[in-house]
């Protein structure tokens, strides 16, 4: 955070300085830090004010509430490399906007819920921030007024051009209703919180607890990644000497001890949940579970990336200190342009920022080709190449193994008993029969090929140019057999128009 000071503090008319405040709640340091904690609750308020502004009525919208919601999704999305996309959110937030006016439409929502999110990443100002001025008083009792610039939800680059949203420490203490408080203490405290109201059966209460507890993690590995981040940008801006080696053995220790504590919380949530009797106490359990559960999974990456602080350090360290020098020292702006320039009068100072702005800030020029790479590129000849391409390796076919039921000569007897004249169809009974007196698995056959015939494919046929074609129907005749039920088909053949067939191909072609 930014904080610019304006002294505003007057003297007596007749010279003498002011007096100094009374010690009280005006000297108090904690009164700043309330109110910079106030602050961060003004754009959540202004909301309500604004909303008449809309096209529309919109006084039926809680605003405030939806802006709460959408930090809490936010801050429950994040992770530590990335954040919450912008589209998911509103969706997610689209079921609470309907529940607050179910008669609106559907699009109606949709823009309640952008216009809330656009608010709280507050699209419309220069650095996406908002600001607040408070006062306070300086140790030789003169009033300050000081700029608090602050943001809450704030959009990150992603990969691949993405852009993610990420909620800062002010929006996390907005959320649990905290102060700027320090981030371990305030977690060791809603943990030990937790596992009091746990241990007198108030899971209502817990639970609340435990998501206040969620949002210090998420708010504890955020201050690590800033940490990372700013490393990555410039290693000197970052204290690796003693302080940040102190938060990774603090952070270390704590998520040690973390740990420790989640598990016997999980475990006597989990054993509130089996014994309760009561379906409201047992889901509220189940919801701890899976709060305490999630905790676990950050404070885990957490720790992960606590480990990979010294060797991230170490490395960038060495890519920074021995990266190349520029090529050519920059234009400073100030001291060779700005500050010569304004005391001249205008008729020369002109002359000095045309010609700047001619060469600084001319037409880009367009690339061209020099003659030396084109002669080069010409005159080499082409690098062989395979026209037919890399070898391919030599298969190892394995002999498929014939597990045909029917070999090719039951086929041709099956195919003999069924070339029927076509006036002369016959019952499958007696086919069954024939057939059983020729070979014993043979009627298996028959009976397959007569129920593929009961839905014969008569266009395929035709297309294909076959003289007959084998049909079956059923009469209603049941089927006495003794291997076989169901019923007893005529079973015929039925020849195909060979005059309208060979007609068809000669107009097809």
């Amino acid at each position: 955070m930014t904080e610019s000071a304006t002294t505003t503090s007057t003297q007596a008319r007749t010279g003498a300085s002011a007096p100094s405040p009374a010690p009280g709640p005006a000297a108090d340091e904690g009164l700043a830090r309330r109110l910079r904690a106030l602050a961060c609750t003004a754009p959540l308020h202004d909301l309500d004010t604004r909303k008449a502004n809309l096209a529309g009525e919109y006084s039926t919208y809680e605003m405030a509430e939806l802006a709460l919601a959408a930090i809490d999704l936010v801050t429950l999305q994040m992770d530590f490399d990335t954040g919450a996309d912008h589209e998911q959110v509103v969706a997610k937030l689209l079921p609470r906007i309907a529940a607050q006016a179910p008669t609106r439409e559907p699009a109606e929502h949709e823009r309640v819920a952008r216009w809330v999110l656009e608010n709280m990443i507050n699209v419309g100002s220069v650095d996406r921030g908002f600001r607040a001025v408070y006062g306070t008083f300086d140790p030789d009792g003169t009033y300050v007024r000081r700029d608090y610039d602050f943001k809450l939800i704030e959009e990150v680059p992603g990969p691949g051009g993405s852009v993610y949203l990420r909620t800062t420490d002010e929006a996390v203490n907005v959320l649990v209703g905290a102060l700027d408080t320090d981030v371990t203490s305030a977690q060791i405290a809603a943990e030990v919180k937790l596992e009091v109201l746990i241990s007198r059966g108030r899971l209502a209460d817990a639970q609340l607890a435990a998501e206040q507890a969620r949002y210090r993690t998420v708010q504890y590995a955020e201050t690590l990644r800033r940490t990372l981040e700013a490393t990555r940008r410039d290693v000197r801006a970052v204290d690796w000497l003693s302080a940040v080696p102190d938060m990774i053995t603090e952070a270390l220790d704590h998520v040690a001890d973390r740990y420790r504590h989640e598990n016997a919380i999980l475990t006597n949530i989990r054993k509130a949940r089996d014994e309760a009797e009561d379906a409201d106490h047992k889901r509220r359990a189940a919801e701890l579970v899976d709060i305490v559960k999630d905790c676990i999974r950050r404070h885990t990456q957490l720790q992960s990336r606590l480990l990979e602080a010294g060797p991230l350090f170490r490395a960038e360290q060495d890519r920074q200190s021995f990266a190349p020098p520029a090529a050519r020292a920059g234009l400073d702006l100030y001291g060779q342009l700005l500050a010569p320039v304004l005391p001249l009068p205008l008729e020369r100072a002109t002359r000095v920022t045309d010609a700047f702005f001619a060469r600084g800030a001319g037409l880009r020029t367009p690339g061209a080709v020099r003659l030396g790479d084109l002669t080069d590129m010409l005159l080499t000849p082409p690098a062989p190449r395979e026209h037919l391409g890399a070898e391919m390796p030599e298969p190892d076919l394995v002999a498929t193994p014939d597990d045909s039921r029917f070999s090719e000569e039951q086929l041709a007897v099956a195919m003999e008993l069924l070339e029927l004249p076509p006036d002369a169809p016959r019952r499958l009974s007696g086919l069954l029969a024939d057939a059983r007196r020729r070979d014993p698995e043979l009627p298996y056959l028959i009976a397959l090929l007569a129920v593929h015939a009961a839905s014969p494919p008569v266009g395929t046929a035709y297309r294909q140019g076959e003289p007959r074609l084998l049909f079956a129907v059923d009469d209603g005749t049941p089927l006495d057999d003794p291997e076989f039920g169901g019923a007893d088909l005529i079973v015929g053949t039925a020849l195909l128009d060979a005059a309208g067939m060979a007609a068809d191909r000669t107009e097809a072609a």
